[in-house]
């Protein structure tokens, strides 16, 4: 299978634009080294960052819930006051009481807000064990914040200097490979850079190795060999869709190859 051309690509040759592709790959494949070099840090600093942003909302939300609680705690309290101060008057009600009917009333009520009472402790009480249990997961929190700030900073500092170290590399690499890419034609540009990205490890371009496909290693007939070697089209494996090329235009001689 090979990749067509429009005529307004045709200026360079298609030797040329093969040249241009395999030296773009070098370079591109370089750029995929560096970043192997850097390994998963830039990862596992961004999960980090996610895991104590999540650890800070959930300290916010322990907060507030522990806020509401305080305040139903409070409302319990006043309730309590209230029904204390039902009871005081009740009571002295019951000094003036004129028949067994009254009586009975004011006795009914005491024993209404006693049970008032009693509720609003128990809640108060509840409430307590809730503040409690949500303190002690703020801490458990702010605990496990304190041991994953501690890996991010080592993390970070880690990656800074793999950075610092592959930087001046990665962006000469980037302007020598963006000086390549108006060498190759529009069309085999936009196939090569989609090849490459559905490929494992990132080859576009591969040259004959053994007779076969340098990417999938899939056998290529003599006669298909015989017209990759030719550089009159772009040719790609019907096994995998990378773009062949032969040796000696990759800069390998038959022995290596």
């Amino acid at each position: 299978m090979a990749i067509e051309q429009n005529k307004s690509d045709q200026t360079l040759s298609v030797e040329q634009r093969l040249r241009a592709l395999y030296e773009l790959q070098t370079i591109l494949s370089e750029i995929d080294r560096i970043k192997t070099i850097r390994g998963e840090l830039p990862e596992e600093v961004r999960d980090l960052e996610d895991s104590i942003q999540g650890l800070h909302t959930r300290v916010d939300k322990f907060r507030a819930e522990i806020e509401d609680l305080r305040a139903k705690s409070a409302k319990e309290k006043n309730n309590i006051d209230q029904a204390q101060s039902q009871i005081a008057t009740y009571k002295q009600q019951l000094d003036n009481v004129r028949n067994n009917r009254e009586f009975d009333l004011l006795s009914k009520e005491i024993e209404y807000q006693t049970l008032e009472i009693q509720l609003s402790e128990k809640r108060i009480n509840q409430y307590a064990r809730e503040m409690e249990t949500k303190n002690a997961d703020i801490a458990a929190a702010e605990e496990a914040l304190a041991d994953r700030n501690h890996i991010l900073v080592d993390k970070r500092h880690q990656l800074e200097e793999i950075v610092s170290e592959t930087k001046k590399d990665e962006e000469r690499l980037r302007l020598q490979a963006k000086d390549i890419e108006p060498k190759i034609d529009t069309r085999t540009l936009t196939a090569f850079k989609r090849i490459r990205k559905n490929a494992r490890n990132g080859l576009g371009v591969v040259y004959i190795q053994r007779n076969a496909c340098g990417g999938c290693f899939n056998r290529i007939p003599p006669q298909k060999q015989m017209e990759i070697k030719m550089h009159k089209k772009i040719i790609v494996c019907e096994y995998c869709g990378r773009i062949m090329i032969d040796p000696e235009l990759a800069g390998v001689t038959e022995g290596e190859a």
